[in-house]
Parts: structure tokens; sequence; C-alpha cells
């Protein structure tokens, strides 16, 4: 391979190699400098159209596009630079331009190949389409997708117009609309991809692909009949239902920008198609949803690199096959652990080990695949996997007594420095590392049910434990993919003792006989995913009245006593079939509500409550700072994700608004609304 030449005005550039071969085939490797993973910055794009303005001009055969990094190919645009889009107009010029160096790839005189190792995300992916061909290194367990939707906005570079055109409007508006990537298989059978290679091959196969030059194969007849003017908009109709069905216009725009660009202009791509695009990317970008959703994306960062050493755990027996213990267990045999499961019986661990066949089904697809993760659970209720164990986890019932003679048993066995971690929701850490001759290795991992579905974990340190238990903790939490909060042992933690109130408030408004059905939608019209209502029903009224008389001294709040007479009459909620509600196919019974329809006052009072805990949480320093707050009541109970978080939310609105309302609360139902002296701390 011979290079371009040094008087090339690519020969200096940062980020980009061009070099030609004895075919004239163009090679050029994107290696973004001091980075990890390639990312389209400003600077890269920039240097990105400096070497397409000089490939124009050359008489190549073809041009291969790849990455000079392992982990991917790229990434998507850089989101640290979203906070600079300060203005529609800027958002708008720089998309523009962004389109335009995407138009001059598409229009080289000749073919060109993206050669997509690992991920190729958002504009990584739109550069990719703005390529003659794709192809696939297999091996690498690709991902592609064009996830913007995640963060309030939509592709901008071009994704929306050639997306649609290349795979047709059913399967482009599905990744679009969702933000889910796909695997290479599905990406062939779609036609996103043309070729899966190998490792060692792709070289030839991009080569190959520029001389053979395969003509694309044409959509099908349904997608073409879609896209015809008088059709679009039965189906865009059909498309917002769905879409408003999983994320209300109101909150998060973005899905309905994507269906009406596609219903205005349809898969023809057309310079007022690229435009409009544009447009409404500018225009989304500077949403509150879309700051908030980028700032939750920046919390989740933070939390990944909490945890970033080698643990060395590879073994780990979780004592409590219920669902808690049964699914932390699962989940950690998923991420490729080998795991013991123990309970008093096998009766007791048989359904833990269904549920798990069930995720990993889900999850992994492949037989052999599902049967290896089936084979690193085991069935232990003799508790032998204890003495190999790298890491114990104890997820037995929230009971002072039974935790401690389970501790005393497990520690005859356990290895000296192995972490013992306790799955407790409520329970001080310091009431249970007395009972231990080694009270260091105690910590809390606190997981969040569904353990499968929800990512945070609360590392709890308590005054006992050892630092290296805590960096172990969470270590582990990243290395099963979970999401670390490092948090102070105190009843409740973070996250439960920040619902208490909110689901204390629920209790107090179902007393006064407001209908269950109007709490609820005043807490989903606020953007939580559920109602207070529905969820003390899904985690199960046992559980909750348990937890509330644990945290009744620390908010003030006994459990209310028609939580305890439905849970005396075994009404638990969604796992009997009925608690405050009845349940069919897993769904409660209760009329319709129209949208728009909350109580004003009944939302205050849901709401309010749980950002005055937030700043009494803030105040008592469980966590760090006052994000830390935030991103484990996002990640840890799915709070309203395009309000960026309680306190940040509580900024957004003023936090003197937020205070004269709590006092008014307070004059009318009482101290509980007292503001807390955590408001102070959030004035700076």
């Amino acid at each position: 391979m011979t290079s371009a030449g040094s008087s090339s005005a690519t020969a200096n550039l940062l980020h980009w190699k061009l070099t030609c071969d004895a075919n004239d085939v163009g090679w050029l490797c994107f290696d973004r400098q001091d980075a990890g993973a390639n990312t389209l910055s400003v600077d890269a794009m920039t240097e990105f159209h400096t070497v397409l303005v000089e490939l124009a001009s050359r008489s190549l055969s073809g041009l291969v596009i790849f990455s000079g990094k392992t982990s991917g190919f790229i990434a998507g645009a850089d989101i640290k630079e979203f906070p600079g889009l300060n203005s529609e107009e800027r958002a708008f010029a720089l998309t523009s331009q962004g389109q335009m160096v995407f138009a001059r790839l598409e229009q080289l005189p000749y073919p060109s190949v993206a050669v997509l190792n690992g991920f190729a995300l958002g504009g990584g992916l739109e550069l990719a389409l703005a390529c003659s061909y794709r192809i696939a290194i297999a091996g690498s367990e690709p991902v592609f997708g064009l996830p913007e939707v995640l963060l309030g906005v939509h592709p901008g570079f071009g994704g929306t117009v050639r997306l649609p055109s290349l795979i047709g409007v059913r399967k482009a508006m599905d990744l679009m609309l969702t933000g889910r990537s796909v695997r290479p298989a599905e990406a062939l059978s779609s036609g996103l991809v043309d070729a899966l290679v190998t490792d060692g091959d792709w070289r030839g196969a991009a080569a190959r692909q520029i001389s053979l030059r395969p003509t694309r194969r044409p959509l099908p007849l349904l997608d073409r009949l879609l896209a015809l003017g008088p059709v679009r908009p039965m189906l865009a109709r059909n498309l917002r239902q769905k879409a408003s069905a999983k994320a209300r216009p109101e909150h998060y725009p973005a899905p309905g920008a994507i269906i009406d660009l596609w219903e205005e202009y349809g898969a023809a791509p057309s310079p007022a198609s690229y435009e409009a695009e544009a447009r409404s990317f500018g225009r989304l970008v500077m949403t509150s949803a879309s700051r908030n959703l980028v700032r939750v994306f920046f919390l989740q960062e933070r939390l990944k690199k909490l945890g970033t050493g080698k643990t060395g755990i590879t073994r780990v027996h979780v004592v409590g096959a219920g669902v808690m213990g049964g699914d932390i267990a699962a989940w950690c045999a998923l991420r490729g652990l080998e795991v013991t499961l123990e309970d008093r019986e096998l009766t007791f661990i048989e359904p833990a080990l269904a549920r798990a066949r069930k995720l990993f089904t889900r999850k992994l697809k492949k037989p052999e695949a599902i049967d290896a993760a089936v084979a690193r659970l085991q069935p232990d209720p003799a508790g032998t996997g204890v003495a190999a164990a790298d890491l114990v986890i104890e997820a037995v019932f929230e009971d002072l007594a039974v935790k401690t003679e389970v501790y005393k048993r497990l520690e005859r066995t356990l290895r000296p420095g192995v972490v013992l971690a306790t799955n407790t929701s409520s329970i001080a850490l310091e009431q249970l590392s007395g009972c231990l001759q080694e009270p260091g290795r105690l910590i809390g991992l606190h997981f969040f049910n569904p353990v499968a579905q929800l990512p945070l974990v609360e590392v709890i340190a308590a005054s006992t434990s050892s630092p290296e238990a805590l960096a172990a903790g969470t270590g582990f939490a990243r290395q099963i993919g979970k999401l670390p909060v490092p948090c102070r042992s105190h009843p409740g933690f973070l996250v439960n003792r920040i619902l208490a109130p909110y689901m204390g408030e629920a209790m107090d408004m179902i007393r006064e006989g407001v209908p269950l059905a109007e709490i609820d939608q005043a807490a989903t019209e606020f953007g939580m995913p559920m109602g207070p209502v529905e969820l003390a029903d899904s985690v199960g009224l046992d559980v909750a009245a348990h937890v509330a008389r644990i945290l009744a001294p620390t908010v003030g709040r006994s459990p209310a006593p028609e939580l305890e007479e439905l849970v005396k009459r075994g009404n638990l909620g969604l796992k009997t079939g009925s608690g405050f509600y009845t349940y069919r196919d897993r769904k409660p019974v209760r009329p319709d509500l129209e949208w728009g329809s909350a109580t004003p006052a009944v939302q205050d009072r849901l709401v309010y409550s749980l950002l005055n805990e937030a700043a009494a949480c803030l105040h008592e320093g469980l966590v760090a700072d006052a994000d830390l707050v935030d991103a484990g009541v996002i990640f840890g109970t799915g709070f309203a994700p395009f309000r960026g978080g309680p306190l940040h939310y509580a900024r957004e609105i003023g936090i003197d608004r937020v205070e004269a309302r709590l006092q008014e609360l307070a004059e009318q139902l009482g101290p509980r609304f007292r503001p807390s002296p955590g408001w102070a701390l959030l004035r700076n």
C-alpha cells in the first residue's frame, strides 16, 4: 500500500489517514487522536471534508473507509459538543454542514465501502449510509443503530432520508423511533449491510465489493407502496399512535418529528428533505427534553467511570432464591460469571432457574449461548459454593435476625477478604456487620426490581466497610453491566428513602378518597413510568409494607392501614393478581382517563414530597453531590428522564418557587412538607 503523498492536503491531518494501493483503491482510516473511540467532532468532520475535496479530484477505482480503533467504527457525533449548540440557527448550520460533507461522500465518482468493525451508531451509521456499500466484520459482534431519539433528537446528517430509502419505512421507523440497535444477521437480512466478512478477510472483501459493484436490492413492494404520497398519512397516523403509547409527545417530541419528516417527504432524497431534517434537528436540540436527556447521558457516563478496575471476581454465590436473589443470580450468569444459588430446599430454587432460562432465551437467542448460561447457574441448597466464591450476595428476607444468622454461618466458610454483600433495601449495614469477625468485608449491593431492566446498583458503605471491599463492589457492578452509585449506609439508602414520602403521600390520598387511577394519572402525566399505586402493586404490597415499617422513623410516616389490610388478606398486588388494583393479563383494571386530566394539587403532593426528600438526602450527605442524587433516582426508579432528575428539575423551575409551594403544602397538609434545609445547598 502506498502513501497518498506528502504534498497532499491530507498529509498532516490528525484524525484521518489516506493511502492508495496498486489497484488505485483509496484506503481511508479514521483514528481520532487522543480518544478511545471514534466520534464525529467538529474538527474530525472538518478534516473529513478536506479529505473528500481531494478525493473528488482523484481517479480512483474506489474508496474504503475503515476504523483505526479496535473498539468499533464510529460511535456517532461527539455529544460533548451538544451544549455548544446554543441556538436553533447554529444547530441548523452545523447540521447542514455535516449533511454537505456526507453528500460529498455520496457523490464521489467511484464506489465507496464502509467497513464496520464493532459499533456504527448515530452519525457513524449515517456516514456508512452515505457510502455505496457497507460490510460488517461478523466476528466482532457489531451493533448498528440510530439512537439519537434517546437524546431527544433524530438523525441530522441525512439518516432520516437515507435509511428509509435503503431498508424501507417499516424497518427504518422501528430503528429510529426506538433507538434500538441491530446485530449482523438482522442488518444483513434488512439490507442495512451488504455482506458479513471475517476479521481476516475484510480488506479482500472490500476490494471485491468495489470491483464487482453489485446492484442494490430493491425495496419490498409493500414499502414502495407505503412510501406513496396518498398512503403516507395513513401509516403516519398509525406510527404516531404506537409511538405516543410508549413516549408521550408532550414529553418526548423527537419521535413525532421523525414521523412528520417522513410523512411530508417520504423516502425520496431531495434538497428539501435534507433541509427539513436539519431544521427539525435544530429545533429539537434546543428543547428542554433534549437538554435533559443529554444530561442523563453524561450522568450515566459518570457512573460508568466509577468502577473501572479489575475485580478478579469469577464465582458468585447468592443466598436467597426469591425474586430478587434469583434474578440477581440469573443476571450474573448472563454476564458470564459462574453462579451458585442457595435456598433452604431445591423446590425454592427451581422457580428462579425457570425465570433465568426465560431471561437467557430472551437476551441470548442462540441455543448454544443459552445452554452455556444455564450451565453457569447452579442450584446449591447445601451452600457448598460459598467456599469457592469470590463474592457472596445475601438476598434473604428483610429481617435483621434472619440476616445476622445467615452471616454467622457464611463467615465460617468464607475465605478471608472475600466480600459479603447484602441486597437489603432498608436495614442500616452497621446493624448487620456487628455479628461478623471481619466486619470490613460487609458492603451493600442494592439492586432494583426488575433486575434485568433497572440498571442501578447502590453500593452501600457502612462505617465499618473497608475501602477494598467497596472498590470490589463498585467494580463488580460495572463488571455485570450495572451503574453503581456510592451511598452512605442509612435506612432506605438513597432511592427507597426518596420514594418513601412519594409513596406515602399516595397512600394518604387513597385514605382521603382520591380515586386510584387519578393518583397514578397525576404521576404519569408528570413523566413517571408508572404511578405510585401501580408501583406498590408491582413491587409487592408485602414488600412495600415491610419497607414502610422500617423507614417509618426516618420519614415520619407509619404504613398506611389500607396497605396493611390488603397484606393481611393476601392481596399482595401483581404477583397475586389483586392488590390495590385487580390485574388481568398482568395489566391493572382501571378506567382510562383522558390525557391532561390530572389534578394539579394531586400531582404537586406527589412530586413535591419526592423533591423535598431528595433535597433532604443531599443535606444529610447520603451521596456526594446533587448529580448523584439525580442519577440514583433516574436509574433506580425511571424518574422522568426528560426532566433531568428531581434536583435538576427543581433548579429549572426555581428553588424559590419550590420552597414557596412546599410551604403552602405544609400550611395545608402538615409539617411533612416543610422545606428541607437541603434547598440552601442548591442555591450555590
